[in-house]
C-alpha cells in the first residue's frame, strides 16, 4: 500500500473566459491568484492557479482558460464537485455574499454530518463550501473576506462513476480508508493528511459519460512531499498495473499522471519547489511567467493572450 500521499495538491479545470475566472476566484471567493503563466502544451492558453497567500498544497485551484472552448457535459468519469473548507457559522456569509455575486445553484444541504453550500461557477463548474471545525490552515485574507468566512483550502473532492469498485480498490491502494457510505455516495480519507483529506465517490450507474469542456475538471492532483517519494508512489503504480507518465517539471511541482479505471485522470505532484520558485511572495500571480521553452514566444503572448487584472 502506498503511504506517502498526503490529500489533494490541486484540481485543475477548463474555462471559457481568463477575466471572467479571475474575477470569480480572486473577487467572488476571495482567494489570491498565485501564477500566471501558460500551458506548457498549449503556450496561447493561460494557466491561472488560485489558493492561499503562497499556494500551498491542498489549497490551489487552476484553470486552462480556452477562448470559444465547448461547453462540457456533465457525467460519469469525471470529477463532479470541488468542495472547499470554511469555518463553522460562515456559510450565512457566503450565502449572501454568492447571491450578491449572481452565482448560480445555490443549495444548502447536509452530508456525512457537515453543513454544505453548493454553488456553480461562471462556467457551470461543481462546487461546495463545507463548514469545518478547528480547520487551523492559513487563509488569504487579501481580496476582502475576513478571516472569521475565508476559505482555508480544499476539504475534498467528489468522484461520479460508473461503478465505485476498481477505483474504491485503487483509493484504498493510495492509503486512503472508507469512512462512511450514506445516500449511494462513499467517503475516503487520508490518515494524517493535509486537510484536504476526503474523496467522496458518487456511483451513478445509469449516467452517460461526460464530455470535457468549459466546466469540466481536467485532472485531480494528490500531494507528496518530494521527488524521492514521488518515485516510490511511481514505482507502486507501475508495478500494480498502472500506466503511469515519467516525471514531468512543471515549474512550481513535478508531476506524474495515470488514468484510473473509472476514467477520470489522477496526477500525484510534489510539494516542492513551490510558487515561489521565480516570484517573491508579495508579488505572486502579478507577472506572466513563462517556462523556459516557451520565453521566445513572451512578446506574442503578451499581445495576445487576454488581458486579466
Amino acid at each position: 500500500m502506498i503511504t506517502q500521499i498526503k490529500g489533494l495538491h490541486h484540481v485543475t479545470s477548463m474555462a471559457a473566459s481568463a477575466s471572467t475566472n479571475n474575477k470569480f476566484f480572486t473577487d467572488t471567493l476571495g482567494l489570491r491568484r498565485v501564477k500566471k503563466t501558460v500551458n506548457f502544451d498549449a503556450p496561447d492558453v493561460y494557466h491561472l492557479y488560485y489558493g492561499d497567500e503562497v499556494g500551498t498544497p491542498g489549497s490551489v485551484m487552476t484553470y486552462f482558460p480556452f477562448p470559444h472552448i465547448a461547453q462540457g457535459r456533465p457525467g460519469t468519469g469525471e470529477v463532479g464537485t470541488t468542495v472547499f473548507s470554511v469555518p463553522q457559522g460562515s456559510l450565512g456569509y457566503w450565502t449572501d455574499r454568492l447571491t450578491k455575486a449572481g452565482a448560480d445553484g445555490l443549495k444548502a444541504d447536509e452530508a456525512f454530518g457537515e453543513k454544505r453550500l453548493h454553488f456553480a461557477g461562471p462556467d457551470g463548474d461543481g462546487f461546495a463550501l463545507v463548514e469545518v471545525k478547528d480547520d487551523n490552515r492559513a487563509q488569504w485574507t487579501g481580496n476582502g473576506v475576513s478571516a472569521d468566512e475565508a476559505i482555508r483550502g480544499f476539504h475534498s473532492a467528489s468522484l461520479r462513476l460508473r461503478d465505485e469498485g476498481a477505483t474504491g480498490e485503487l483509493l484504498t491502494f493510495m492509503g486512503y480508508e472508507q469512512v462512511d457510505t450514506r445516500d449511494g455516495v462513499t467517503r475516503f480519507g487520508i490518515p494524517g493528511g493535509n486537510g484536504a483529506d476526503f474523496i467522496d465517490v458518487e456511483t451513478m450507474p445509469n449516467i452517460n459519460s461526460a464530455r470535457l469542456g468549459a466546466g469540466s475538471v481536467h485532472h485531480i492532483a494528490f500531494a507528496v512531499e518530494n521527488r524521492a517519494k514521488q518515485l516510490e508512489v511511481r514505482k507502486a503504480l507501475m508495478d500494480t498495473g498502472y500506466q503511469v507518465t515519467p516525471v514531468i517539471d512543471r515549474d512550481y511541482f513535478w508531476a506524474i499522471y495515470f488514468r484510473t479505471p473509472g476514467g477520470v485522470l489522477f496526477e500525484i505532484a510534489t510539494n516542492e519547489p513551490g510558487f515561489d520558485r521565480d516570484e517573491d511572495t508579495a508579488h505572486l500571480g502579478e507577472a506572466l511567467k513563462l517556462p523556459t521553452q516557451h520565453e521566445h514566444l513572451r512578446k506574442a503572448l503578451e499581445q495576445n493572450l487576454e488581458p486579466i487584472a
